[in-house]
């Protein structure tokens, strides 16, 4: 840990107040230092677990916050492998990239071999893109050929996947930096070529340029052939299996993808070039709509997934002769999400035993998801029977389909389903993010779904509510245990019921935790997302209040040991919700925003015009920003910011923390060198979710945490 000049070590425990200051700047270089030190503290329970029973048949009876739990921060931090996408091979062979916290967050390639997977990415390498910030679409294979996004210098890279130790060679030019990302990218048989979305940020890196180019795979480096330009936004390229048309989605500011977008086709000359195009879907004034992920058929029909009609994201068929669209399964349910990253894939193309082609999706209704097969022909839909109860991406293989999904039980996982026609033989996980996590099975709170009435009459949202469990340990009838409300990042997002460790590290210790799926999620159409237009600040700090008000109508929680936490936009509707209401005592804001103005004249261009939509005018802008309020805070909180972070810049995080320390109240910062926009590294996910545990129990707990957790030091407390 790399200590600020404001800073000296700590060296207390949690039970005497820390002789040390707040802003805590982490790095690579010192934290593991600090974990050790910290690990080494005495390491005796509380007087409270003293009197623990070694029969398993009888419950102690602690206070809940408590609680003793083998689900510790070591174990969060470790089960924290992302998976960023999956592919499969002409020879069925499954690739899929993880990210792995433990090697500080390097996403690497892995292939499917047995019993021991094979790492394709060599070690001083990193598979990911910097485009919009939020990445995704960072690798596509053909044969035995991938072509992926080199985090350090964000160049193209070909590599083959079939030679052992085989070294990746650059496509694209080296231009001194990772000033140009690219995404999304498709293979190009026809012209021996790589279509990609280019975002170029040589000029300005607040307002790049992005572009759909052809990058040639013939062993030259040169200057990538722009396709086509001229617009705010491009993804999806996707060319069909003849060479002759290309499908894309653009957009251009103020809108987001899911406000209104458009989706084209080119069609391609003898020369590479686009000679000709068509807009699809989205041109229409009257209907207002937002495609996405359109794909071409192995017969060269295109079909795509757009909200319009319903206001719901469902799939459609284009009729070319016509330049017609056609519904294939109307349904009120969500057959995609919103597009924040590169290369979401919700369907997939699949044979049946008599040959003839089907579509295997999946869609969201009602907090739930489902696999299914489509006959778009009949019309007629045929649900997979499968554990998974949330499902994002697929890819398929003869009779198998390789599902990315999760459940209250299963982590995230990709699972490979066997078909025999429209039903599943076999369902069996290939990967896991934490493949040791089912023995505390015993210790995982269920989520229960539930449905809130909010202040708009008639209106209700969602939540998911996680009850304090623990084989070991009750609380006394009388106690209603502390609530940790989560208020999901986006805001244009959504949460769901799935095994996460790091709620359940609250839940075993005692807590109750509810994550909340206010107006403005996704997941429930386009009317549901809407309400948040103009509203940001409003609606979703309202519907938050009103769950945990919901929750102490029902006796779930205790009133005067209600807390929130949120990361992103998350983060700014707790510091919202602390600022401009009374029903939460304490709080805990990661990567925040503060301050509206400042987010709208800093943050990178894919979000510059968001606000615009969300917020409103630029007396809304200052009324709803925490830091122009201050007066208003009246509770303690702690912050958490990585200081390379472009969506959400430093500045926020020690605007609202030296405001809050001048005026009294108690507050802490935490800074992280190498961090971005969420944190990656295993030391830095387990700093911050034991001193979020420490702090609440020091600040409005009532109660000793069970972990020997040395806190930093509280301004303005300590």
């Amino acid at each position: 840990m790399a200590i600020s000049s404001l800073t000296r070590l700590a060296t207390s425990t949690i039970n005497s107040p820390p002789p040390f200051t707040t802003v805590l700047i982490i790095s690579r270089y010192f934290t593991k230092r600090i974990i050790f030190t910290t690990a080494t503290q005495n390491n005796n329970p509380p007087r409270s677990f003293k009197t623990m029973s070694s029969s398993q048949n009888s419950k102690v009876t602690a206070p809940y916050g408590s609680w003793k739990s083998p689900i510790t921060a070591d174990v969060v931090s470790g089960s924290s492998k992302r998976l960023g996408g999956t592919a499969v091979d002409p020879q069925g062979h499954l690739f899929w990239l993880e990210s792995r916290p433990s090697e500080s967050g390097r996403v690497v390639l892995v292939k499917e071999a047995g019993d021991e997977p094979i790492d394709i990415t060599p070690p001083e390498f990193a598979v990911r893109t910097l485009a919009q910030e939020y990445g995704g679409g960072a690798f596509r294979i053909s044969g035995d050929t991938v072509i992926f996004s080199n985090y350090k210098d964000q160049r193209l890279y070909k590599q083959s996947t079939s030679s052992k130790g085989s070294c990746p060679v650059p496509i694209t030019p080296d231009y001194g930096g990772p000033v140009i990302s690219y995404a999304d990218g498709v293979f190009d048989s026809r012209f021996n070529r790589y279509i990609t979305v280019m975002e170029d940020r040589r000029v300005s890196s607040t307002n790049s340029t992005t572009t759909i180019v052809a990058v040639p795979l013939d062993g030259t480096i040169q200057e990538p052939n722009v396709l086509v330009s001229g617009n705010d936004f491009y993804a999806f390229p996707r060319v069909d299996s003849k060479g002759e048309r290309m499908a894309w989605i653009e957009w251009s500011h103020p809108n987001m993808p899911w406000d209104k977008s458009e989706l084209w086709v080119g069609y391609i000359s003898e020369n590479g070039d686009i000679h000709k195009r068509v807009c699809v879907a989205g041109y229409d004034p009257k209907i207002v709509e937002s495609p996405t992920e359109p794909k071409w058929s192995p017969t060269g029909e295109l079909f795509f997934i757009t909200d319009r009609k319903n206001g719901f994201w469902n799939l459609y068929k284009w009729v070319e002769s016509k330049n017609e669209v056609l519904p294939l399964y109307p349904l009120n349910a969500e057959f995609a999400r919103p597009l924040w990253i590169f290369g979401m894939n919700s369907y997939e193309f699949v044979k049946n035993e008599a040959g003839k082609t089907l579509i295997a999706c999946t869609y969201r209704q009602n907090g739930k998801s489902y696999l299914g097969i489509l006959d778009d022909v009949q019309g007629s839909f045929s649900l997979l029977d499968i554990p998974f109860t949330d499902i994002d991406n697929i890819a398929s293989w003869n009779d198998y389909l390789y599902v990315e999904g999760a459940s209250a039980v299963h982590p995230s996982s990709v699972a490979k389903v066997t078909l025999d026609g429209r039903k599943v033989v076999d369902f069996k996980i290939c990967w896991s993010s934490s493949s040791d996590c089912l023995k505390y099975e015993s210790y995982f709170s269920q989520p229960e779904l539930i449905e809130f009435p909010t202040v708009v009459p008639g209106q209700n949202a969602y939540a998911y509510y996680y009850p304090p469990t623990n084989p070991l340990y009750q609380a006394s009838q009388e106690e209603k245990p502390p609530l940790l409300l989560k208020s999901h990042g986006g805001p244009t997002a959504e949460t769901r019921g799935i095994l996460n460790l790091s709620i359940q590290y609250w839940t075993s210790r005692g807590w109750a935790f509810v994550d909340v799926n206010y107006g403005g999620s996704t997941g429930y159409g386009r009317e549901f997302r809407e309400r948040l237009l103009d509203r940001w600040g409003i609606v979703d700090v309202d519907d938050c209040c009103s769950c945990a008000k919901f929750l102490l109508e029902n006796g779930k929680a205790d009133k005067e040991r209600l807390c929130i936490t949120g990361g992103s936009a998350g983060g700014y509707t707790t510091l919202a919700a602390l600022a401009f209401r009374d029903t939460f005592k304490a709080g805990a804001s990661l990567y925040g925003v503060a301050d509206l103005n400042l987010l709208k004249a800093e943050t990178h261009k894919f979000e510059s015009h968001y606000l615009d939509k969300l917020v409103g005018d630029d007396k809304a802008f200052f009324d709803r920003s925490p830091i122009n309020f201050v007066d208003k805070f009246s509770c303690p909180i702690i912050l958490f910011q990585g200081l390379e972070d472009k969506v959400v810049p430093p500045d926020q995080a020690r605007k609202i923390y030296k405001a809050l320390k001048e005026k009294g109240l108690p507050v802490a910062l935490v800074e992280y060198e190498g961090e971005q926009h969420g944190f990656r590294k295993a030391e830095n996910i387990k700093f911050t979710i034991e001193q979020q545990m420490v702090f609440f129990a020091r600040l409005i707990g009532r109660f000793n945490v069970a972990d020997p957790i040395t806190p930093i030091k509280v301004d303005n407390f300590d």
